[in-house]
């Protein structure tokens, strides 16, 4: 059975207050999402496997704890996912990337796949699947199901806002999985945005908008 951890550290919901403000422009949002990413990763890796190695420090040699193999993938959903990648692959920059392309259809809010690229033995990886925005599940739920019938089983999805409508959303059609969020929000309104939210995470990202 999967977790659900709403993120409470100060840093993140700082940043989060600095990402909603209107005022924010593209350089400094797009600064501020890497920086998020980072802070949210250290937790959601909290429980990376680890091994004993023998090191020689300048005292005396000793068992040390690092990292047990590189079996770890980054699978952003496009496009605005891409902004959080660097903030994760500077915790593991052995990590293997992937990306999954969906868009989201502006009358009925289904997602499309348009693309999508894993790295070799996805099976056996840890996939972290990072999205700005959880609004009504349905990306999400459909990256899920593209990397499980890839034989993937150990997932952790991550975002910085989330509804309440597309947690729950996603929390039923995928309970096994780990999500984690920084900050989760009141509602979504009548066009599918979340509330207070932030506007779209991608235009401010990339300044389309």
């Amino acid at each position: 059975m999967g977790k659900t951890v709403i993120l409470d550290h100060p840093l993140i919901r700082h940043k989060i207050t600095l990402l909603r403000d209107e005022r924010t422009g593209t350089r400094d949002f797009r600064i501020l999402v890497e920086e998020i990413a980072m802070l949210m990763g250290y937790e959601a890796m909290r429980d990376l496997p680890t091994e004993l190695v023998e090191v020689k420090t300048p005292i005396t040699t000793a068992m040390e704890p690092m990292l047990s193999g590189k079996k770890l993938a980054v699978v952003p959903i496009l496009r605005a996912g891409l902004g959080m990648v660097d903030g994760i692959l500077a915790l593991v920059p052995s990590a293997k990337v992937g990306h999954i392309g969906l868009y989201r259809d502006e009358v009925t809010h289904e997602p499309h796949e348009y693309f999508c690229k894993l790295p070799k033995g996805i099976g056996e990886r840890l996939v972290i699947l990072p999205d700005p925005m959880l609004a009504t599940g349905g990306s999400a739920i459909q990256a899920v199901d593209f990397i499980k019938q890839k034989g993937c089983t150990n997932i952790k999805f991550m975002c910085i806002i989330a509804a309440p409508e597309g947690l729950k959303a996603l929390q039923t059609a995928h309970p096994d999985i780990d999500i984690y969020c920084g900050c989760l929000d009141d509602h979504l309104n009548e066009d599918a945005y979340i509330v207070p939210g932030l506007g779209d995470a991608g235009d401010r990202i990339f300044g389309t908008k």
